[in-house]
């Protein structure tokens, strides 16, 4: 909603519908999976594109971040050339968590070099995409992308039919993917506690 391409969820209006992943649940989510496996997680970093949808995402992420009593260093990068920079802020700064916000469709083949220097300077990750775990990032959770994928296939058939994008409400995720990598956690000294790796859909072992 905050984009204005929606009033609302449940009454989107104009002639747009279809999924969310934005917003502050998700966000507090995020971060109160890497609070769990990282307990003295203070400040943690986040790093996604300077586009006014992560914007939003930052500034939804506020009250969950004072809630679980942690400082967020928000880091907008417009492309790969801002990566280095980013880090040596978060360095500078201090941060002992990072939070992966860039979308793999654009940022894909620069994920592992993402993941390198974290592993570089042990900080432990999540993103929001598998794609982070699978180049050497510690964690991610977020949306199952391939219910989502199916999720639009009942909304294309619904317009199809003579339903209006307007009557039919926006929704948020309903099944989500927790991978850990438990090699990156061991490279950077960070023990997953056991209760935590029981909530994983997946783990890279």
């Amino acid at each position: 909603m905050g984009t204005g391409l929606i009033a609302s969820y449940a009454r989107p209006g104009g002639n747009v519908t279809g999924l969310t992943n934005i917003g502050a649940e998700i966000g507090g989510k995020v971060l109160e999976v890497l609070k769990e496996a990282v307990p003295r997680l203070a400040h943690v970093g986040v790093l996604s594109a300077a586009t006014d949808v992560d914007k939003l995402f930052r500034k939804e992420l506020e009250a969950p971040a004072r809630a679980l009593k942690v400082r967020v260093l928000s880091l907008g990068i417009r492309g790969p050339d801002d990566i280095e920079s980013a880090f040596r802020e978060m360095t500078k700064e201090k941060v002992n968590g990072l939070l992966v916000r860039l979308q793999p469709s654009l940022y894909s083949s620069h994920f592992k070099r993402v993941a390198e220097l974290a592993m570089k300077i042990r900080l432990p990750s999540i993103g929001q995409s598998p794609t982070w775990p699978e180049v050497g990032g510690l964690m991610s959770y977020g949306s199952d992308l391939n219910a989502q994928y199916r999720r639009a296939a009942v909304f294309v058939d619904k317009i199809l039919k003579g339903t209006k994008p307007e009557e039919l409400p926006v929704e948020a995720p309903m099944r989500f993917e927790f991978v850990i990598n438990l090699k990156t956690a061991n490279q950077i000294g960070i023990t997953i506690p056991q209760w935590t790796l029981m909530k994983a859909t997946k783990v890279i072992r």
